[in-house]
């Protein structure tokens, strides 16, 4: 069974994702954890936060946040109605990523998936700044960014976006085998480069690998050139290709850490439609399952 992670704060966006989430793994037993977490605006800390954790807001929002999540259940039981899926609450007064981070490593978390929108007055960016952290903080599962207003279409066509300077394991890439081979899909794995030259030894040995790995699979390499940025060229190139779905994985000088790092002038132009996978690097030990959240369930 697949453990999934999906944050909410009740807004449309959220609920994309949400159901996103339902129909991409509709044919899979689940287990999905649906956390919202509550802070007072004017709570820069977690010691601030905890300030604030026996009063009237904390009692206040909690009740609210609880509300919330019982909402969106009942709106899951009705409209998309499944009983391979499970449901567990968490309502949490922390930090957002405090407790994403947190609850990946409690519930042994398989993947998160995250709505995300740009903040308030440059709504095209894609990737805004709670995603952004996101990126950077999950380090033991792979994310799956879901853009505003995105309907769920089957990831007939994955993109998955390489330099070949790192030689990846077959454990890292496996979220992304598991994909293409759920779905039938094609892999293809594209080289952004700021000017096309042959590949180094190097790369080409980390190239056949890849290769290897992805032996079972129907996959194309395409080298592109870079245009005015990382995020520039693979909207691009997922919107030539009909990239249903984007893969990167996230590591020191990867593209995933480029386009994180591009200023906010840069990262405008990444306003694709397109589902973005980012795989981290694999080396933590999960700790032990827990089941303090709230568990519901749906039967005939």
């Amino acid at each position: 069974m697949k453990h999934i992670l999906i944050p909410t704060d009740f807004s449309e966006n959220a609920w994309n994702a949400i159901t996103y989430a339902l129909d991409l793994f509709k044919e899979e037993e689940c287990m999905f954890y649906l956390l919202n977490t509550y802070t007072p605006a004017i709570a820069s800390s977690r010691f601030m936060a905890a300030s604030f954790e026996g009063g009237l807001y904390a009692n206040t929002a909690h009740e609210f946040s609880q509300d919330g999540l019982k909402k969106t259940i009942n709106r899951i039981k009705r409209k998309h109605f499944n009983t391979k899926h499970k449901f567990k609450t968490i309502s949490s007064f922390a930090l957002l990523v405090d407790e994403i981070v947190e609850s990946v490593s409690k519930y042994e978390i398989d993947l998160v998936v995250a709505g995300t929108k740009g903040s308030s007055g440059v709504s095209e960016v894609f990737l805004g700044s709670n995603a952004v952290r996101m990126i950077k903080a999950v380090k033991k599962c792979p994310l799956l960014v879901i853009p505003k207003s995105f309907k769920f279409e089957k990831p007939t066509e994955i993109a998955f976006a390489t330099d070949f300077n790192r030689f990846y394991t077959l454990s890292e890439l496996r979220p992304l085998i598991e994909m293409a081979k759920s779905f039938g899909a094609v892999i293809r794995i594209v080289n952004v480069q700021y000017e096309i030259k042959p590949l180094t030894e190097l790369q080409r040995f980390n190239l056949n690998m890849l290769r290897k790995y992805l032996n079972d699979i129907e996959h194309y390499v395409h080298t592109v050139s870079e245009l005015n940025s990382v995020s520039r060229t693979l909207e691009l190139f997922s919107t030539e290709l009909d990239i249903h779905l984007l893969a990167m994985l996230n590591y020191q000088h990867s593209f995933m850490e480029r386009l994180t790092r591009e200023p906010i002038v840069k990262r405008i132009a990444f306003h694709t439609q397109t589902p973005l996978l980012i795989i981290p690097e694999l080396s933590m030990v999960r700790t032990t399952k827990s089941n303090s959240a709230h568990e519901i369930s749906f039967s005939n």
